[in-house]
């Protein structure tokens, strides 16, 4: 791997320290160069030989660098994303993509256009959990698929300190924080439902923007996926359930990658993304006599390197970036509906 390319980061919060920084920092690929900090310069203290920028605007004006990875608030993604490609840069850019089916098709069409990549960042694709349930989908032994629910829970009874993810702004509250995660991963395994619909809620006290997701998508053959949020569940369960005519599928959300790396860990470690055994899945076959046979199934290791390793040979060697600019934009059609 000769080349490398300049990378710049648009925040130093926690999307930044914990899902950009320690896989620019490591992968060959890539030479973490440069940061926005707009008050505290921290991010020197991790990595010593970057560039820490006091806006956007420095970073993007910075001719060295090649790629600019745009986790900022959600509503900033559409104009950050045009600044940068006008600028000459590939940008990589944090879920959600835009807030509007219209934003991004502009904004992929101005990438074309310069002759530069926009990407867009859908880590869970990744998870040791969604790669099981791949895995199970993949191999044919549920036979045909009747319904799949997929979950992200939390129990969170208070107003986030995140302005943009708690008051009415573009791209906003729990839908467009954890949809993005849900939809990508139903729409990369099933692709475009045949038809959807959506319910959202309210529940904390005092909250301006959704805090319950739910949504329905129906495919042929009688297939239905089933996708909730929550931001009020208390005994958290089962993340992904499928179950089909020859048996059924379960599995907690047990990845371990966000854990590790806020407790500092580098995805180069070799436990890095390595489940416990006790999150194993569990899979319930029938047998033609009635006879129902329990399986675990553990999960591979999940590893968010692959998704940067992704971005890298799509830039460098043109090789198709799999979370493709159509699975973006069926997301947010569902998410702007």
């Amino acid at each position: 791997m000769n080349r490398k390319i300049n990378t710049g980061l648009l925040a130093y919060g926690m999307s930044g320290k914990v899902f950009h920084a320690p896989f620019i920092s490591t992968h060959n690929g890539f030479n973490f160069t440069a940061i926005v900090e707009r008050t505290n310069k921290i991010a020197q203290q991790d990595y010593p030989e970057i560039k820490s920028y006091n806006s956007v605007e420095e970073l993007i004006a910075d001719d060295s660098i090649e790629l600019v990875i745009i986790n900022t608030p959600n509503f900033t993604h559409y104009e950050y994303a045009k600044t940068a490609l006008n600028a000459g840069k590939h940008i990589l850019v944090e879920k959600p993509f835009t807030a509007t089916v219209a934003q991004a098709k502009e904004v992929f069409e101005l990438a074309k256009s310069v002759g530069k990549k926009a990407l867009v960042y859908q880590n869970r694709r990744f998870d040791s959990g969604y790669n099981a349930v791949k895995n199970i989908i993949d191999s044919g032994r549920l036979g045909k698929l009747i319904e799949v629910h997929f979950r992200y829970d939390r129990y969170r009874n208070t107003i986030g300190p995140k302005s943009f993810k708690e008051e009415i702004v573009e791209a906003t509250g729990l839908q467009y924080d954890l949809g993005p995660h849900l939809l990508d991963q139903a729409i990369s395994l099933f692709g475009k439902p045949e038809k959807y619909h959506k319910i959202l809620g309210k529940n904390r006290d005092h909250t301006k923007v959704d805090d319950y997701l739910a949504i329905q998508l129906s495919y042929p053959n009688d297939l239905y996926v089933f996708l909730t949020a929550s931001m009020l569940v208390a005994d958290i369960k089962e993340a992904f359930i499928i179950n089909g005519v020859k048996g059924s599928f379960s599995k907690n959300h047990a990845d371990v990658q966000e854990a590790q790396l806020l407790n500092g860990m580098k995805p180069t470690v070799p436990s890095y993304g390595i489940e416990d055994p006790k999150d194993a899945g569990k899979l319930t076959l029938v047998a033609e006599n009635g006879e129902r046979l329990v399986e675990s199934i553990p999960s591979k290791k999940g590893d968010y390197t692959a998704l940067f390793e992704a971005v890298y040979q799509n830039i460098v060697n043109d090789i198709p970036y799999g979370i493709t600019e159509e699975d973006i934009l069926i997301q947010l059609e569902i998410l702007e509906s």
